[in-house]
């Protein structure tokens, strides 16, 4: 396992100089899953919930929040996003998935900002449905695959 590189030899806290890394396209996916009663999920599917179309709610906080992502996470460099893609699933009659791609020609990765997207997602949706399900739960937020730069690509297996 490498080295932390937020650190400095003493131990303090820094931002990463990525000045000298090369640009190159960076691709980073993250996924969510949010899981629920059956009632809400058929809701959300026929676009029933009395504040609105969930998942378009949910999609546009995700897009807002990858944006701001090195506002949220203290050491994260800003990075200005060429494309930020966001999915839903109904895998089954309880749950939906999340699947959120950021993309951009940058010195560093965007895996942060495909999680924060996928994590504001899934809070939106519960957000949207807390008064018809207070049993939501948010789990396995977590990177599938990212690309670009020297660390190479990566793909949970």
């Amino acid at each position: 396992m490498k080295q932390p590189t937020h650190f400095d030899a003493q131990g303090a806290s820094r931002m990463v100089d990525v000045g000298g890394k090369e640009v190159t396209l960076r691709v980073a996916r993250a996924s969510g899953v949010v899981q629920m009663h059956a009632e809400t999920a058929t809701r959300i599917r026929q676009r029933a919930m009395t504040k609105g179309d969930v998942l378009e709610v949910a999609r546009l906080a995700a897009i807002m929040a990858a944006k701001r992502t090195a506002e949220l996470i203290p050491l994260c460099h800003p990075i200005p996003l060429d494309a930020l893609e966001i999915s839903f699933a109904f895998p089954n009659a309880t749950s939906v998935t999340i699947e959120a791609t950021a993309r951009a020609n940058a010195r560093t990765g965007v895996e942060m900002e495909a999680l924060v997207a996928a994590s504001v997602a899934a809070l939106t949706i519960y957000d949207m449905c807390k008064s018809i399900d207070r049993a939501m739960l948010i789990e396995q937020i977590r990177l599938e695959e990212k690309s670009g730069g020297k660390s190479g690509h990566f793909v949970r297996s």
